[in-house]
């Protein structure tokens, strides 16, 4: 009795074994895949939840990216890392799983960012760069009128900061579509932060001119900004640059030289524009840099403002304005003091004009 149950087990495990391999062979799945199977969650549960070397359950970034809010039937304009990928949010990564349609300035950029981050894009990409994005906003404002979500990527940074998407911005606003944002890295407010010059109060001018005769002229008219002032610049151009800030702006002015900002050869030179301007001789930088500027004091501010004119200059103008284009005297006396602020910014009394007017003629 007990040889005929070792045969049956024998034969039955010699079954179990030849059922496995067929179902395997037939590209099935063999009984512990199966239960495998039975414990994982389906494509459509793991959208949005999958991280190369990541994986958590129910905590970390992976719970960050699963309860992310994707609103549907809006715009999205979002900010892509600008030089080390883990700076890229859950917020980020749940839009680039689950958006239906990504507008990418450079999708090979896009997909090699997805790529890093272990993401799949799953919705339509197209390309929406700066000589596009005018003709394509309303198409894609039509996708979000259906209840698309569409995201707006620039290759790093936030878009419209130097980038493409304040047209389809302007164009959601004018149809009445909402638009959002997913906030994220800046090399503006980066660099801000890391220069030690004041942040209450600053301006951002983007890239400096190209040619140089442009280039100082457009210095000139910021040597009386009181604000700190950051530029955008390019390795090929910061020699001259830097040959004009000094020379626009004096050596003794306060600034910032931020490079490759978030990468691992990230730099930060301080100093006066003078010492900085023989860094850059001595140093050559490489990378995308951008530079951050001092505001005049009031003593530079004063010696760059323009001349004021008295209220007796402004009633001689307004004198000869009014012969020359056959105008009432009062409507003269508004075109001339609109155009000849005072020092400050702000506009000389037109009733104390008028009265220098009034005192000219008798």
């Amino acid at each position: 009795m007990e040889r005929m149950n070792e045969t049956l087990d024998l034969k039955l495990n010699e079954l179990s074994a030849n059922t496995a391999e067929v179902t395997g062979t037939a590209g099935m799945v063999n009984t512990a895949e199966m239960a495998e199977m039975a414990e994982s969650p389906t494509a459509a549960e793991r959208s949005g939840t999958e991280r190369s070397g990541t994986e958590q359950s129910g905590t970390g970034l992976d719970a960050l990216v699963r309860g992310t809010d994707v609103p549907q039937g809006t715009v999205v304009m979002a900010a892509t890392p600008i030089g080390n990928t883990a700076d890229a949010s859950a917020r980020l990564i749940a839009l680039l799983e689950r958006a239906d349609i990504v507008a990418a300035e450079d999708t090979r950029r896009l997909y090699a960012l997805a790529n890093r981050l272990g993401v799949h894009v799953n919705g339509r990409v197209v390309a929406y760069h700066d000589h596009n994005e005018r003709d394509k906003s309303d198409g894609l404002l039509d996708q979000v009128e259906t209840g698309a979500t569409v995201l707006v990527v620039s290759d790093a940074g936030m878009p419209t900061i130097n980038d493409p998407g304040l047209a389809i911005v302007r164009r959601a606003i004018e149809r009445g579509l909402p638009v959002t944002c997913a906030p994220g890295p800046s090399a503006v407010l980066d660099a801000l932060c890391l220069s030690g010059l004041p942040t209450d109060r600053f301006c951002y001018e983007g890239f400096l001119p190209r040619k140089h005769s442009e280039r100082v002229q457009y210095l000139r008219t910021l040597r009386s900004e009181r604000r700190t002032i950051v530029f955008y610049e390019t390795l090929h151009r910061i020699d001259d640059s830097m040959a004009d800030l000094l020379d626009v702006f004096g050596p003794n002015r306060k600034m910032a030289l931020c490079r490759e900002l978030t990468k691992d050869f990230e730099q930060i030179r301080r100093g006066t524009i003078a010492q900085i301007r023989q860094s850059v001789i001595n140093e050559p930088p490489r990378g995308e840099m951008v530079l951050v500027v001092a505001g005049a004091s009031e003593e530079e501010a004063d010696a760059a403002a323009p001349a004021s004119l008295s209220v007796e200059d402004l009633a001689v103008l307004s004198i000869d304005r009014a012969q020359e284009d056959n105008l009432r005297i009062k409507d003269a006396i508004s075109q001339v003091v609109a155009e000849h602020p005072l020092a400050d910014g702000s506009l000389a009394n037109r009733k104390q004009v008028y009265n220098a007017v009034l005192a000219m003629k008798q």
